[in-house]
């Protein structure tokens, strides 16, 4: 029997190089164990027994992440699992499980540390393995939290951009209507007089009147309310079909327009005149919603290129901090409004630019402020500051939650772990943060006090 398994552990494609005597050793310290399509070989969150040898069939990890169970890893005929030597593994995040009839040869966690003193290219193999399965689940862990993080943009991106589309939708149907009115009025108020260049004149004010600016001030429902009504009295006290208020009242046309066009003008030419102005200047302001509305599409696109900064190479290079922080804000503001907090950006005048990956130092501002948001109360508030320190770009994350509680601000960066409800966080994002500050070079560390978080990151300048 012992013969029979160091001939198949030489066969096995990561240990088989090892010297004989290893393999001996290691099948005189271990045992053979059978498993069926579904069955358990180390359930969540219990103590990994100890290193498992797969000679045929398919094992597999899944990791529940608030979406459902997702394949993480798989180890076939040739592959090795379970605690390798230096593994500081203890348990795994999900069930490892067989998916189909599977044998592995196990040797016991306790046997480990003789294993490694007598088997030096076996240790030497495994530990190689080790990293490499480290690199995965690295990789897997930063693959979701990327995914979570687009899954979160998407949802924003497509709140923020229903309302600009449908701005645009609702006010091209009405510049239809609109232009149909105008051209109606058009005709009545060219066969009901010839107009004298006083006329004109007064018509032309009060058309000038009402063009859309971007510093209009818009007044609430209950002065519009009033505006109409009393547009609608003077309409009256000229003799005039008042149906035509609601229209005059959302333009800038001043009641001092319309009594000089009601000088100018006797009726019929007045009311045609007053139908005309108000379809055209409505016309307008429709066209300046729809051009304000694809204004901030594209502003919104823009900073969605920016953010992932989807142009460009992942290789490092100059980082322009500041739009970063404008950009992740930019996606991050539907999520603050749903929270009515202020968001607030400071970057000093002479900020030089960070030398590292762009994507990853703007997937740093999102989680960060992602989770500043989320601490802090209804109609709270998140500062962002970026300054200069020496060879190195600082910024500084501060909100007024209520603050990370003592006995966990050490365990924060830990994958994993989470003091949100279950299903609202999985642990990682703050984990994710920390290595992508190490893969650029940079620093993070945590000063909180009660209502007033700050999580500063410093990252070096690129050098001139």
């Amino acid at each position: 029997m012992t013969a029979d398994v160091v001939d198949r552990l030489a066969d096995h494609k990561t240990i088989g190089g090892a010297p004989r005597s290893e393999l001996e050793w290691l099948a005189a310290h271990g045992s053979l164990r059978h498993l069926n399509a579904g069955d358990v070989l180390t359930p969540k969150g219990k103590s990994v027994e100890g290193l498992f040898i797969v000679l045929s069939g398919r094992i597999s990890i899944a990791v529940d992440r608030g979406t459902g169970p997702h394949k993480i890893m798989e180890w076939r005929q040739g592959d090795v699992t379970g605690v390798l030597p230096y593994s500081r593994l203890v348990s795994p995040p999900g069930d490892t499980v067989a998916e189909e009839s599977t044998e592995v040869f196990a040797v016991a966690r306790d046997q480990l540390h003789t294993m490694i003193r007598e088997c030096h290219t076996t240790t030497s193999i495994l530990v190689h393995t080790m990293v490499d399965r480290a690199r995965v689940f690295n990789a897997a862990d930063l693959h979701d939290e990327k995914m979570m993080s687009l899954g979160k943009l998407s949802a924003g991106l497509a709140h923020e951009l229903n309302n600009p589309a449908a701005a645009i939708e609702r006010s091209a149907s009405l510049l239809e209507q609109r232009m149909d009115e105008s051209e109606t009025a058009g005709r009545a108020l060219a066969g009901s007089a010839h107009l004298t260049d006083r006329q004109l004149a007064a018509i032309d004010a009060i058309r000038a009147s009402c063009r859309p600016t971007r510093d209009r001030v818009v007044g609430s429902s209950l002065a519009q309310a009033e505006r109409e009504e009393a547009i609608a009295d003077w309409l009256v006290g000229h003799g005039m079909d008042p149906a035509i208020a609601d229209q005059l009242s959302e333009t800038a046309a001043t009641f001092e327009a319309l009594d000089g066009l009601a000088s100018a003008l006797d009726q019929p030419a007045l009311e045609h005149a007053l139908r005309w102005v108000s379809a055209s200047c409505s016309g307008r302001s429709l066209a300046y919603e729809i051009q304000e509305a694809a204004t901030r599409i594209v502003v919104l696109v823009g900073a969605i290129k920016g953010f992932t900064h989807m142009d460009q190479a992942t290789v490092a290079g100059a980082v322009d901090v500041r739009r970063g922080l404008a950009d992740t804000v930019t996606v991050l503001r539907s999520k603050a409004r749903d929270k009515s907090a202020t968001v607030a950006v400071e970057v000093a005048s002479d900020l030089p630019k960070a030398l590292g990956f762009a994507a990853e130092l703007n997937q740093i501002w999102a989680n960060l402020i992602d989770n500043a948001l989320d601490a802090i109360p209804q109609g709270g508030r998140v500062d962002v500051h970026a300054d200069r320190d020496r060879q190195h770009v600082v910024v500084r994350i501060i909100d007024n939650g209520s603050g990370i509680p003592d006995h966990v601000r050490d365990r924060i960066f830990d994958p994993f772990f989470t003091t949100k409800p279950m299903g609202q966080g999985m642990g990682l994002g703050l984990d994710i943060v920390r290595r992508l500050i190490r893969h650029n070079d940079g620093e993070i560390s945590v000063e909180s006090a009660p209502r007033a978080d700050r999580i500063p990151c410093r990252i070096a300048r690129r050098s001139r």
